[in-house]
């Protein structure tokens, strides 16, 4: 079994690779700064139910902190490290750039840093779909990604160029995974899903950017946590995209299946559509397949109900939150 890192392990990704990770018996240990822009609540549930498991050791500590970070790995030898850590969200990357590319390029350079002074010879980066913006679809992972419509999504394809450097220049083995929507049960209070079931159930407005017709490649949170597990094969330098594997959802047709679930009409306000947002993704996950084994196994109806059945479970104290 291997020792192996995971960044950002409090988060919503983070949690369910680490499970998935320490149910197969290997010895993870997780960061995390615990500085959630979206709710606290989620990061410390995670956090604390990770520790019940005696193969798992976690510490608080921001990846921009490379002095910390330097202690941090003189005390380890890691077999891999999966590098999760990151500032997420388009719209919010629009309003605090200098944020995102201090964390997502600087503490991705001083992961790298780490990993070539301690000799950590695997890197599993977690990218995303928005480097695809502006591209038809379905996206391939060998289509030029040089035209990003957030700072997000720039900052996610600027670190996707250090680990390639630091492949070839030093020989670390990485494999790049491009996430695309990931939704699930106890996901981020951001995402279109968790809101939209949250303000349907509460009889508040729904807000949609754009008229529902854009549409998504939903991923269930368990396949992405497998499909990053096993991106943790030896490789080179590889690019993967992660995607549901089960066809594409407009946001309009989500709606249909929560009113349906709920028994709850949507009061539904449409805003103009912003322009860093991408009207579709897709993913062709074929390279995915054959090079990992991987095959995602939840559709998207099963995932929505698993999602809505969680919510009704923990309603008492999700009201509190702000969206």
């Amino acid at each position: 079994m291997s020792k192996i890192l995971i960044t950002g392990v409090a988060g919503f990704i983070g949690y369910h690779t680490a499970k998935l990770l320490l149910y197969q018996g290997h010895e993870v240990v997780g960061l995390d700064n615990m500085n959630n822009y979206t709710d606290t609540n989620m990061q410390i549930f995670r956090s604390e139910e990770l520790k019940k498991y005696p193969n798992f050791l976690f510490y608080c500590i921001d990846i921009q902190d490379i002095n910390s970070l330097n202690d941090f790995f003189s005390l380890h030898r890691f077999d891999a490290v999966i590098h999760l850590a990151a500032k997420v969200g388009v719209r919010e990357s629009v309003n605090s750039p200098h944020n995102y590319f201090n964390i997502n390029l600087q503490g991705t350079l001083n992961i790298l840093d780490m990993m070539k002074k301690y000799q950590v010879n695997k890197l599993v980066f977690a990218s995303t779909s928005s480097v695809y913006a502006g591209l038809e679809v379905p996206f391939y992972e060998n289509a030029v990604t040089e035209s990003p419509a957030s700072p997000y999504g720039i900052s996610k394809r600027a670190a996707e160029m250090l680990c390639y450097n630091y492949h070839t220049m030093y020989g670390i083995d990485v494999s790049i995974v491009r996430y695309f929507t990931v939704y699930g049960p106890g996901g981020r209070p951001d995402m279109s899903y968790f809101r939209f079931i949250k303000w349907i159930d509460e009889d508040k407005p729904v807000i949609i950017n754009g008229d529902g017709t854009q549409f998504r490649d939903f991923s269930y949170v368990e396949d992405i946590a497998e499909g990053t597990s096993k991106a943790l094969k030896n490789i080179g330098y590889e690019v993967f995209n992660l995607g549901g594997g089960n066809g594409t959802y407009s946001l309009n047709y989500m709606i249909e299946l929560i009113e349906d679930y709920l028994q709850k009409k949507a009061q539904v306000v449409h805003r103009p559509f912003l322009v860093e947002d991408m009207k579709a993704t897709w993913a062709n996950i074929d390279k995915a397949k054959n090079m990992l084994g991987w095959q995602p196994q939840t559709n998207f109806k099963t995932g929505i109900k698993k999602c809505i059945d969680w919510y009704l479970e923990n309603k008492t104290w999700i009201k509190e939150m702000n969206m």
